[in-house]
């Protein structure tokens, strides 16, 4: 077993070298820099993923009220009385005003800075 060691403190002292300091900081420094690269997009692809929650959401819920209309002739405020529809539970769903001419509904996901807001007279999200 000492022998072994000894054998292999020899070898480094024959030549063998490891990584110098300059080595291994330019590998960190090539690891910082892709990281600085990386973690920002990784927000924006987490944001635009809310986004399309929030969207499908708020689409889903339009459809739902859709056909409770057919069903009774006229809208609900009520989220429970829409049968199918199932919104996800990050995502905050506002149905009102109700008018004769349709519905107005808000969709916020609460990770996200971005609120959408669908019309039912101008046939769809804006």
């Amino acid at each position: 077993m000492i022998q072994k060691f000894t054998s292999k403190f020899e070898s480094l002292r024959n030549g063998d070298k490891g990584f110098t300091l300059i080595e291994l900081m330019i590998v960190i420094a090539i690891i910082g820099i892709l990281a600085a690269i990386a973690i920002p997009q990784f927000a924006k692809y987490r944001e635009k993923a809310y986004d399309a929650a929030s969207k499908a959401d708020i689409t889903n819920m339009a459809t739902a009220l859709e056909s409770y209309f057919l069903d009774n002739g006229t809208y609900t405020t009520d989220q429970s009385l829409l049968t199918g529809f199932n919104s996800t539970t990050s995502v905050t769903l506002v149905i009102g005003p109700i008018d004769a001419t349709g519905f107005t509904a808000t969709a916020k996901h609460t990770a996200s800075a971005q609120t959408f807001t669908y019309i039912s007279s101008n046939k769809g999200l804006q």
